[in-house]
């Protein structure tokens, strides 16, 4: 008897591994992407503020008040600009969704062939994109839910979101800005101030730069020093431009 020949899914290279394959997502990239919206300039900017005010002033509570102030109008700014642009993206799908809902009703035939159209992308085949087309128009909600997330990219918005992002990119922003500052409360003199400052400063921005580009896959080294490099250049060219005017 002639032994029957294995089918692909039979070969050795498909049998099931020893080890199991788990998949590892990351899924915080929202929270994650609000704490470096506001810790990368809450770092940054205070920073090089407090660097410019130390080459024209030499009063230590006048550079830890105007960065003080700074910190709390940033906060405030990049907080507000964060819960704007979160509530724009909700509105932009609440317009979308009500627009793929009329045309569901006004024109199925022309969105039955962009489904179509979808899947052939995929590589289905026109059978095969009838049969799952035919399945979508009996159920107009998942219809709609497939349009938004395939045709436009959509995805359905946290409705807390633009609160939360508001927060966490405020308080990123502050505590962000509070490191380049605290040295001045106790440094003897401004210039002893800035010394430490840019010091702790890019101790921070390194840290900051490496943890980042590690939770978005980026080479952790190359990602700090570009974080140091932008830092550093901020402060130089502000601390430089001071020193000239004054």
């Amino acid at each position: 008897m002639t032994p029957r020949a294995r089918t692909p899914l039979a070969d050795d290279r498909f049998d099931t591994p020893a080890t199991p394959h788990i998949e590892k997502h990351f899924t915080a990239g929202d929270a994650v992407r609000d704490v470096v919206i506001g810790m990368s300039d809450g770092l940054t900017v205070p920073f090089a503020l407090a660097a410019g005010l130390s080459g024209a002033v030499t009063a230590a509570h006048v550079v830890i008040t105007a960065g003080l102030a700074e910190v709390a109008a940033g906060s405030i700014a990049m907080g507000l600009g964060g819960y704007l642009a979160a509530r724009s993206d909700a509105e932009h799908y609440a317009s979308e969704l009500a627009r793929e809902e009329r045309e569901i009703v006004d024109v199925p035939e022309a969105e039955a062939q962009e489904v179509a159209k979808v899947f052939r992308e995929y590589g289905l085949s026109a059978t095969d994109s009838d049969h799952v087309v035919g399945a979508l128009r009996a159920k107009p909600i998942a219809w709609r839910d497939f349009m938004m997330r395939f045709e436009l990219g959509l995805e359905a918005p946290d409705p807390k979101r633009a609160l939360r992002s508001a927060l966490t990119i405020a308080g990123a922003y502050a505590v962000g800005g509070m490191v380049p500052l605290a040295p001045y409360f106790f440094a003897a003199s401004v210039r002893r101030g800035l010394l430490i400052s840019a010091a702790v400063t890019m101790i921070a921005l390194f840290v900051f730069g490496f943890v980042k580009a590690r939770f978005t896959g980026a080479p952790t080294i190359r990602g700090a020093f570009q974080t140091v490099l932008i830092g550093a250049l901020a402060a130089g060219a502000a601390f430089l431009i001071a020193r000239a005017v004054s």
